[in-house]
């Protein structure tokens, strides 16, 4: 009997400390589609978009979240013979590279500047790609709100810090030409305007402001974003038996951590930003420590390779 999917997603749907259970329960079913949309494409190029910057932090740099899960994805699909390629913006640059640079595989990377001319310019060049991409993956990345602008969690506007990358998702009389997955935890994220705005407005602080405007084809909700990323890597291998061992392979606690040190010792990733804190560089991934982020991989795992 083949992994229950739903099982996934419950794993990683589990309340970390806001409350997300209704915007877990919207987004029901969508891992599945999400997986089976990859699974059963020929010829997989997955575009992975991540970096989350913020300037509130010691020193300014992206958070860790989004790019444990990027890693994951791109090692799981490189070594099961899809194409990958990585997209981020210059602020959040220098952490992207460090997490790619420690995967296994040839990983194609992006780096846009923070404007939307640029973001329309690389859409060009992403289309005209031989192998253009099939897939495009935002993980814990930004969303312009209902005003145009991007706003972290307080409401703070980040509009100078992040460029506009919703256009490779949706924008003004265009329409993206590969499948969108958009993965978070906050409400904020590409992806996010797939739910029903009264339910961030209700559940999510400052939610009528920061909500997301952007939607995706199929939205994947996670107490941690990157954890949306791992259960998306364990969807594709419990539809794909014949690619799990390929999948998995770099799926596990060691190959974890290597990515987060390689994130914040050369990367310089910070976590833990909050109003009346600037972030620091540490080894942990939305104040939760690498242990917990394991322990969630080894239960996806569990959940896939049980007979």
């Amino acid at each position: 009997m083949g992994t229950d999917i739903a099982v996934l997603e419950k794993i990683v749907g589990r309340t970390i400390r806001r409350d997300i259970s209704n915007l877990v329960a919207f987004a029901e079913g969508d891992l599945e589609k999400a997986a089976r949309s990859i699974a059963e494409h020929e010829q997989p190029h997955i575009g992975i978009i991540c970096g989350f910057f913020v300037r509130h932090a010691e020193p300014p740099s992206p958070e860790t979240d989004g790019l444990n899960g990027m890693a994951q994805l791109a090692a799981g699909f490189l070594a099961a013979g899809a194409k990958v390629t990585v997209i981020t913006d210059a602020p959040s640059a220098k952490a992207v590279w460090a997490a790619t640079k420690v995967v296994p595989g040839k990983v194609t990377l992006e780096i846009v500047d923070v404007d939307a001319a640029a973001v329309r310019e690389l859409r060009g060049r992403l289309e005209s790609r031989a192998a253009p991409l099939t897939h495009l993956v935002a993980i814990e990345r930004c969303s312009l709100a209902a005003d145009g602008i991007p706003h972290r969690e307080h409401g703070w506007d980040i509009s100078g810090d992040t460029a506009p990358l919703d256009y490779l998702f949706e924008d003004q009389g265009w329409t993206a030409p590969w499948k969108t997955i958009g993965i978070g935890d906050g409400g904020n994220e590409i992806g996010m305007g797939n739910l029903p705005v009264e339910i961030v407005e209700r559940d999510i602080p400052n939610g009528s402001k920061i909500a997301a405007a952007t939607g995706a084809d199929w939205l994947l909700v996670a107490g941690v974003a990157n954890w949306g990323a791992y259960a998306l890597l364990a969807a594709v291998a419990a539809i794909q038996p014949e690619h799990r061992e390929a999948l998995l392979s770099h799926f596990d606690g060691e190959f974890e951590e290597t990515v987060l040190r390689a994130a914040v010792e050369v990367g310089q990733a910070i976590d833990d930003s909050r109003v009346d804190r600037a972030g620091q560089l540490q080894m942990t991934i939305d104040r939760l420590p690498l242990k917990d982020h394991i322990d969630i991989i080894n239960e996806l795992r569990d959940a896939v390779l049980a007979p």
